[in-house]
């Protein structure tokens, strides 16, 4: 009976190493990220608001128009 309760104990302290294992893994990838600055993300994020908002003026006005052409025809 005392193997098995080894065996047990063995396999919490493996999971328990694998956990820490996998935290410290992230921790050193983490630390190999480049970050950008903050000019770089003030300037993705303006990008990225003008993109949507070029979309979605491309959308109404293709519903715009669909809707006229609907109109005609009716």
């Amino acid at each position: 009976m005392e193997k098995g309760k080894k065996k047990k104990n063995t396999k919490k302290k493996e999971e328990k190493n694998v956990k820490v294992g996998l935290f410290k893994g992230v921790r050193l990838e983490l630390k190999k990220v480049t970050w950008p600055s903050k000019k770089d993300v003030f300037k993705y994020s303006v990008a990225t608001l003008v993109f949507c908002v070029v979309v979605v003026l491309f959308f109404q006005l293709l519903n715009l128009g669909l809707s006229v052409v609907k109109g005609v025809f009716n």
